[in-house]
């Protein structure tokens, strides 16, 4: 599936090695080699909306000059929206990997990792993206409207999955991907409970034989914390509910 991918490594040998990877997978790779040069590119991307000049997925580093990861991964998020982000670092303890989610990264790779596993979540990104549909963040195309489109609703909460769209009392909110998907699968099923690892395999994964680990529901928990905040902060009423021991589901 082509798509441009933002590349921010500061090793140019790595940065080199994944960007031709990419491109022989049928992306345009755009490298860059700092954070703040990542930064800059990403204004520009969001302030000139020349068609070409956005971006599909952005795949960063942490340890960065200029200006982390750990703060380029919100900044990216507040200025391009949904995008799907990958994180790639050395450091590979549960609490780094909820820490990254918890900014707003969709995925997480531990350094040194397999090309083909990185190509392979880079698909399930854009997979999971608009249905399947390509997005290019930062020079955003008017889409038509569908009329008869689905809206689920539970309360004063709206959500549009063919839009991927959310609103609550007619304001929007900005989801992450990952956030999103969660959020449609609770309000499809309202009076469900969901295992957190059902949860990870339906939103978080493509591959329905993976089995879910410790970590994987960690972070699954992690990204409804990342929910609930986004809605508390509106003032809106938080009907996402902890089963303890089991899961998660709608409250009434």
């Amino acid at each position: 599936m082509a798509g441009r991918v933002l590349v921010v490594e500061d090793d140019a040998s790595l940065n080199e090695i994944v960007c031709t990877f990419l491109n022989q997978e049928g992306y345009t790779s755009v490298p860059v080699f700092s954070g703040s040069e990542a930064r800059l590119v990403i204004e520009e991307a969001t302030r000139d909306c020349v068609r070409g000049t956005g971006f599909n997925l952005i795949i960063t580093d942490l340890m960065l000059p200029g200006m982390p990861g750990e703060e380029l991964v919100p900044f990216a998020r507040a200025r391009l929206g949904d995008i799907p982000i990958i994180v790639t670092s050395a450091k590979g303890a549960v609490s780094d990997r909820v820490a990254l989610l918890r900014t707003g990264a969709d995925d997480y790779l531990v350094k040194p990792f397999d090309l083909d596993e990185l190509a392979a979540r880079a698909e399930a990104l854009f997979r999971r993206a608009q249905g399947g549909a390509t997005t290019t963040h930062g020079c955003e195309d008017e889409r038509a409207t569908d009329p008869e489109e689905r809206v689920l609703a539970f309360g004063t909460w709206r959500l549009s999955p063919e839009t991927r769209t959310f609103t609550v009392a007619g304001a929007p909110v900005r989801l992450t991907r990952t956030e999103f998907d969660l959020l449609a699968t609770l309000m499809e099923h309202p009076d469900r409970v969901f295992t957190k690892r059902e949860l990870y395999t339906l939103c978080c994964t493509d591959d329905p034989a993976l089995i879910p680990t410790v970590a994987d529901e960690k972070t699954v928990v992690t990204h409804m914390g990342n929910l609930r905040s986004k809605l508390k902060a509106l003032g809106a009423d938080v009907h996402i509910e902890t089963v303890w021991g089991i899961g998660f589901k709608l409250r009434r």
